[in-house]
């Protein structure tokens, strides 16, 4: 696919403006690009870093309109928008990367259907309607397995994991609420995760290899390079989905590795990630960068190098109520705070980084201040 390239001071318009739509507010900026997000909450994050801010729903098509009569190309920081709407928007105004990936990966199980039929490696699941589906699911694969409802649900919300039959009343509530999808419960030895940028003409960029650990279904911290021998591998299941799915910009694919070095697609964002905040700091282009450069229709660079190998710490609130008092006295960790007007114990508040040439030292300090504060 090939579209224009847009010149500098053109306005890119960002739905959702959380910290993604921060990140890539700023990135655009510095390339000379004015900026103008639209978001339901007035006191949302990316507004202090744009030119224009539209508070609206997501929904609300004259609002969209309106973005994209402003906007001289229009992009998305996450996936829980309207797809009937951003269809409409895609057909009317500059917005590269389409409709059909957030049409395809709002719903558990039409990703999933997606992924089988691209040839990847995936977890075994089960289609969840009804309690009589539930059974089902505990003979096809057997205890522990999740129950994740097909829509909507991120950061862990919507989800159930089965361990047993004292379980099953819980995931029975959650299938009353909507239609979920059941998938096995790997015996896990590793997470990681692969961002990926595709620009005009085709061309890809790989971010490298990220090695995640999650808590309480919330990314609690990210390595890179990750200590694994999953690379080409992960970027080999990356080339069969992208020739199912549409992209442009940056999304990122996330894996698990098991037990037996067996690698498995998880789950697929179709926009930047947080598993690759990092690369703020620790690669030559950030996630939120290359994004820009492609929707903007500008030539990516031919790969990405790490700079330094880094880890990455998500600051939730109650992070920031432990480690606030010490960020001054730490230089080395690159602090990124979010700027959301409420503070919540398991909300994501910002991130911090640390380049180090000894990966297992700082992840062990690192753990050792989350866990008491920094000495």
């Amino acid at each position: 696919m090939n579209f224009s390239k847009l010149k500098l001071g053109s306005t890119v318009g960002i739905i959702g403006g959380g910290q993604l739509g921060k990140m890539m507010a700023q990135s655009a900026q510095k390339m000379g690009f004015r900026v103008i997000v639209l978001d339901p909450d007035k006191e949302a994050p990316c507004q202090y870093v744009a030119h224009e801010f539209i508070n609206a729903a997501y929904d609300d098509l004259d609002a969209l309109r309106q973005l994209g009569e402003a906007s001289d190309v229009v992009t998305y920081e996450f996936e829980n928008i309207a797809a009937d709407q951003l269809e409409t928007l895609t057909k009317e105004f500059n917005v590269p990367q389409g409709y059909q990936a957030i049409h395809l990966l709002q719903d558990r199980l039409t990703e999933k259907q997606t992924l089988e039929s691209a040839g990847t490696k995936i977890v075994p699941y089960a289609q969840i309607t009804n309690a009589e589906d539930l059974e089902h699911a505990v003979e096809k694969l057997g205890y522990p397995f999740m129950v994740k409802t097909r829509f909507g649900g991120y950061d862990g919300k919507g989800q159930v994991l089965v361990r047993s039959e004292e379980d099953l009343a819980e995931a029975e509530s959650l299938i009353k609420v909507q239609e979920c999808v059941a998938e096995k419960f790997l015996d896990l030895y590793k997470e990681v995760s692969l961002t990926v940028t595709i620009g005009n003409g085709g061309q890809i960029v790989y971010f490298p290899l990220q090695e995640n650990e999650h808590r309480h279904q919330i990314l609690f911290k990210t390595i890179v390079p990750a200590r694994s021998d999953k690379e080409a591998e992960a970027r080999a299941e990356v080339d069969k989905i992208k020739e199912k799915v549409h992209f442009v910009g940056t999304f990122t694919v996330e894996f698990f590795i098991d037990k037996d070095n067996n690698l498995y697609v998880n789950e697929i964002a179709p926009r930047p990630h947080n598993s690759g905040h990092y690369s703020i700091e620790a690669c030559d282009f950030s996630q939120f960068d290359t994004h820009i450069l492609a929707v903007t229709g500008q030539k990516l660079p031919e790969r990405i190098e790490i700079l330094k190998p880094a880890v990455m710490m998500n600051l939730l609130g109650k992070d920031l109520d432990l480690l606030e008092d010490e960020f001054g006295d730490h230089p080395e960790w690159h602090v990124h705070i979010y700027g959301k007007a409420s503070r919540k114990p398991a909300r994501k508040m910002g991130h911090m980084t640390v380049l180090t040439d000894d990966i297992d030292k700082t992840e062990q300090d690192m753990l050792a201040t989350f866990r008491g504060g920094a000495k």
